[in-house]
């Protein structure tokens, strides 16, 4: 049973799809989604088999969002657009496979029956996938956007991953560190960090290779002894 998650800003085409679906043995569907924020913390912690997504959605895009998934977690993923012939051949050969809206039922069969043989976990590497550049943030009866550019660090702990904006205030994200680091210029300085170089004001040296990161807003996060080198390489900062 392949558990399936759908993901469309459009409660219809969402309606449609399950319907669809419902046709076929072998489909088990673990939940939906009305945007690309809900379902990256979806995946992540319910790891479906297979995802059908839309790629055009407010705020976030369908390929933005696969660039804010932890690679180790990604799902098979079907693109369902309304994108043109030309702009379908961009994906033909890194998706796992497309439909375009309205969905025809005998070219999702054909889908499914590629979904049923290939039992392959991943169908995008090699997708070229954009740069993160937004982090969404979950708040209490909010979601922000942040511009990697307003990040000073990102740190991991037992309760997950924090984003330190250069405001001063932390917020939580469902992104994992592996993906900052994958996706984004911030430089590893730890194994529970990552910093933006930018919001860096001074690197304060200790004894025996330990040191720490003072940042523009005045916190200060350590530097392990095996990242201090390449990290004074990354600033440009001799020896």
């Amino acid at each position: 049973m392949l558990k399936t998650l759908l993901v469309d800003d459009e409660p219809l085409a969402r309606d449609e799809l399950r319907q669809l679906l419902a046709a076929h043995a072998g489909f088990e569907i673990v939940g939906e989604c009305g945007n690309a924020i809900e379902a990256i913390a979806f995946i992540h912690r319910q790891q479906p088999d297979v995802v059908f997504l839309d790629i055009q959605m407010p705020r976030v895009s369908g390929l933005e969002m696969l660039a804010m998934l932890d690679p180790d977690k990604m799902p098979r993923v079907v693109f369902v657009t309304a994108f043109d012939d030309y702009a379908i051949q961009a994906f033909e050969e890194h998706a796992f496979d497309y439909l375009l809206k309205p969905v025809d039922p005998e070219r999702l069969a054909k889908t499914i029956g590629r979904l049923q043989r290939e039992a392959a976990p991943r169908a995008l590497d090699g997708l070229p996938l954009a740069p993160l550049e937004l982090v969404p943030c979950h708040g209490v009866n909010r979601i922000a956007l942040l511009r990697l550019d307003e990040v000073e660090f990102v740190s991991s702990r037992v309760s997950g991953v924090f984003v330190q904006a250069a405001d001063g205030r932390e917020h939580f994200t469902e992104l994992t560190l592996r993906t900052f680091e994958e996706r984004s210029p911030l430089f590893r300085c730890h194994r529970q960090h990552l910093v933006n170089l930018r919001a860096i004001r001074e690197i304060r040296l200790g004894d025996n290779g330990v040191a720490d990161i003072v940042t523009l807003g005045g916190r200060t996060l350590p530097v392990s002894r095996r990242f201090l080198k390449p990290l004074k390489e990354a600033l440009g900062i001799p020896g």
